[in-house]
């Protein structure tokens, strides 16, 4: 094909700054200025300057959390609030321990993005598709175990549970659990709440918007409801500058006739747009001390334009792609709906409290992927004969819907015996699709090859669909012996039985000759059961010493690969096994003062680690074990208050994560791993800070804040294939705010990645997904997924 005869529309680079973000950089370094010069008039009341006692509900029942006998961490509701925290990946960027693949809005909800304690085998490059291995960090919303993403919206703390926790809150809890609890219905007042922002993303020429309120209403002496919406219109900051001109059949335009090899090229300007809607109801019932009813309800729609990131090397015409700029051929949307719905009763027996969970969620969603990229780099465009105007166009679905019952009897905390007993059941089913397209290829093999048309059959080269079902019951239950007033000793099981049961259906090549189906079936199912162990020494009243021992398991399950035909596989690639880690940690925590510290050593044996990969032959969705792994480290936390206004935390993570023993294919067919080798998306040092000064001005508060993060270098992907293997620089992220505060009113001016970093955190390459100009590609499907760019905004909130 004469590929140079393609069509290009050229692009060009826009300004950088829009006089929102001009203003809001002003009034910002104006602040501090400003503050001093009032700093001498009459202060207010109220001074952010005493460290508050933290209450947590981790093990079940509200204690100080300096008493908890492990590693723990809480990000209040006020503290998202104050900082204006967009997101989960701003979010986890400020606990210690916790590392974070920042994918952006358009892929956020799709594969959980968390981990703790280097426990992670998996590409940062996912994303696009839902996987079969679940995350090793188990995510609750409330005491629904959850992955959804919901925004951070009328939450009343996030709890970060670090290191295994397996008997209280089950499979998937390997390196830890992240628990999003919301704020409840309140009885005795009236309470509303409104906030506007708006934004501006270096890069973008829009304004992005947000709003949010919230009502509490005692409706009677005994019921109260509370309602939260939310709502988020943010302007694209990513260019995609090469798309095809698409003719109404979605068929890139063909301006010389189908046969020529040129095409029509576009510049979609900040492409990847996000509309979210958010809200929620929460009913409360209480007609009594010793019982209470909660029924609450919530749902959340996402629309995104495309995804956020940046081409690497250049097109096929020879030009670089510069800073957000992705060279996919066609836009690559995404949608996706969830809601969920829970019942809490809570009974109070007396000598314990009975609670009762029940809920029911469904997650849905789509995603269109552009893979003439990957079909280039592998050779396949060939197969079609290099048609002209290649577009490999990946259509896929993912959703998952379940009931969750759990039952939970807690001990009142008055004798020498504390305990918890449960019961648990989840019954859940998921689903992946994937139907891909090499868009116009049908039309252009009629058109060239006259009385052979029967030799394609359409434009669908790949049809999957997988359905899978798991259901879990379990029992469980932890005993503290309190042996005297400073020394504590903790016992807990979990056991549980897991089944699994997997449908795939398949549909592979649209040549007539070559076409092949398949149906596959498995079933897999798993007893065991699950220990832990704790000594706590409180060697001062508000300081104690702890040793822990504990278990976590992440649940097995069948791939449902094709093992007859024309794209038969190995059969060993059929099934994968349960992963399991043993935990051991030692550290100290407490509070003297106003200053609360917490220091700890943990070493992580993890055995099978489940890799989300494909298969040996023909690359299809598939989960294998590799042998063994391990993580070890050191977490460091201190946080306080100095002077009269002046508040602070620091956090330090050292993690060294790497395989135990060479990872060898599940079918033998290859090596990806040696045994030393890093695990991916680890970083050996991770560092976080923040801090806030309150400024009295007049009636009201200027409050100044500052915060930032530092995670060292990592790696792409576990494996030996330079397609995959990366290692990514580290990089710092720095935020910045200043509110005013007066009477029932805040006026907030921030600033996100200061710097601008760009803060890469997974990466397409170009061996995997590059141009190729040469088989008619004029596109790059490469790509690095890069952190919101410099955004700076205005936010109003009223208190009624």
């Amino acid at each position: 094909m004469n590929a140079p005869n393609a069509r290009k529309t050229p692009h060009h680079h826009r300004p950088r700054c829009s006089p929102l973000a001009v203003a809001i950089m002003a009034g910002l370094l104006a602040a501090p200025a400003f503050a001093q010069e009032a700093a001498s008039t009459d202060a207010p009341a109220s001074q952010p300057t005493e460290l508050d006692t933290i209450v947590v509900t981790a093990q079940g029942r509200e204690q100080d959390i300096i008493a908890v006998p492990y590693n723990i961490s809480v990000v209040s509701g006020e503290a998202i609030e104050q900082q204006n925290i967009l997101d989960t990946a701003e979010l986890m960027r400020g606990v210690a321990g916790v590392g974070v693949v920042d994918r952006g809005a358009r892929n956020s909800s799709v594969v959980s993005g968390i981990r703790i304690r280097g426990l992670n085998v998996d590409s940062s490059a996912l994303g696009d598709y839902a996987v079969s291995a679940m995350s090793t960090v188990a995510t609750y919303v409330d005491k629904t175990p959850l992955f959804a993403n919901f925004l951070l919206s009328d939450i009343d703390r996030v709890e970060v549970l670090r290191g295994p926790q397996g008997t209280l809150y089950g499979s998937g809890a390997l390196g830890g659990a992240v628990r999003f609890l919301l704020r409840q219905p309140e009885l005795d007042a009236w309470d509303a709440r409104v906030g506007f922002s708006a934004s501006s993303v270096d890069g973008s020429s829009g304004i992005g918007l947000s709003g949010t309120g919230t009502l509490n209403i005692p409706v009677a002496e005994t019921v109260a409801l509370r309602l939260n919406v939310t709502s988020n219109d943010f302007a694209g900051v990513t260019d995609y500058r090469n798309v095809y001109r698409l003719d109404g059949d979605g068929i890139p335009t063909a301006p010389d006739g189908v046969l020529a090899p040129t095409a029509e090229y576009e510049n979609a300007r900040d492409a990847d747009t996000v509309r979210q809607n958010y809200g929620r109801a929460s009913l409360l019932w209480k007609p009594s001390d010793t019982f209470d009813l909660t029924l609450s309800y919530m749902a959340q729609a996402d629309r995104f334009g495309g995804r956020r990131g940046t081409s690497l090397g250049n097109d096929g015409w020879g030009e670089p792609y510069g800073d957000l700029e992705i060279g996919s051929v066609q836009r690559e949307p995404s949608a996706r709906h969830v809601n969920l719905a829970s019942l809490e009763a809570n009974v109070d027996l007396g000598f314990a409290t009975l609670t009762s969970s029940t809920s029911s969620y469904n997650h849905e969603g789509d995603i269109t992927s552009e893979n003439t990229g990957f079909y280039a780099q592998n050779g396949w465009l060939g197969f079609y004969y290099n048609y002209p105007r290649p577009l490999a166009s990946a259509e896929r679905g993912y959703g998952e819907k379940a009931f969750t019952q759990e039952l939970r009897l807690i001990s009142k905390t008055e004798g020498r015996f504390d305990y918890v007993l449960g019961a648990y059941y989840q019954d859940q089913d998921r689903y992946a699709t994937q139907v891909s397209y090499l868009r116009g290829f049908k039309r252009w093999w009629d058109a060239a090859f006259p009385g052979f048309e029967d030799a394609v059959i359409s434009d669908v080269d790949y049809d999957y669909r997988q359905a899978e079902n798991f259901q879990e019951t379990a029992v469980y239950g932890e005993l503290t012996w309190h042996a005297t007033d400073s020394l504590q000793f903790t016992g807990g099981f979990r056991h549980f039985r897991h089944e699994a049961e997997t449908d795939v259906a398949q549909t592979t090549s649209n040549w007539a000759s070559f076409a092949d189906s398949s149906q596959s079936h498995g079933e897999e199912t798993d007893t065991r059961t699950l220990f832990k162990g704790n000594v706590s020494w409180f060697f001062s009243p508000h300081s104690q010493l702890y040793a822990t021992v504990s278990e976590g398991y992440r649940r097995g399950g069948t791939n449902g690969t094709p093992t007859t035909g024309n794209f038969a596989e190995d059969p060993a690639w059929t099934t994968y096994r349960s992963d399991t880690v043993r935990n051991h940690e030692l550290g100290f925590k407490g509070r003297v003062g106003r200053m609360s510290y917490n220091a700890n050593v943990f070493y992580v044996d993890w055995k099978d680690p489940q890799v989300n990969s494909s298969t040996t032959w023909w690359g299809f969705f598939a989960v294998q074990n590799a042998e063994k792994a391990s993580t070890r480290g050191v977490e460091l936390e201190l946080a306080g208050g100095i002077g009269e206004g002046f508040n602070y935390n620091l956090g330090y993570t050292y993690t060294k994560a790497q395989l135990e023993a060479d990872a060898i294919a599940v079918d033998g067919a290859y090596l990806y791993g040696y045994k030393g080798d890093p695990l991916p998306g680890v970083s050996e040092h991770r560092f976080n800070a923040g801090g806030s000064y309150g400024i009295p001005v007049g009636r009201g508060l200027v409050t100044l804040r500052g915060d930032a993060y530092y995670q060292s270098e990592s790696e792409n992907a576990l494996s030996l294939n330079p397609k995959f293997q990366r290692t990514l620089d580290g990089f710092p992220i720095f935020n910045a705010s200043a509110t005013y505060s007066i009477d029932s009113w805040d006026l907030t001016l921030w600033v996100k990645n200061l710097a601008n970093e760009e803060g890469i955190s997974g990466i397409y390459t170009e061996e995997y997904m590059g141009t190729a100009p040469g088989e008619g590609y004029f596109g790059n499907g490469s790509k690095a997924l890069v952190a919101l760019p410099r955004t700076v905004g205005v936010t109003v909130g009223y208190r009624f």
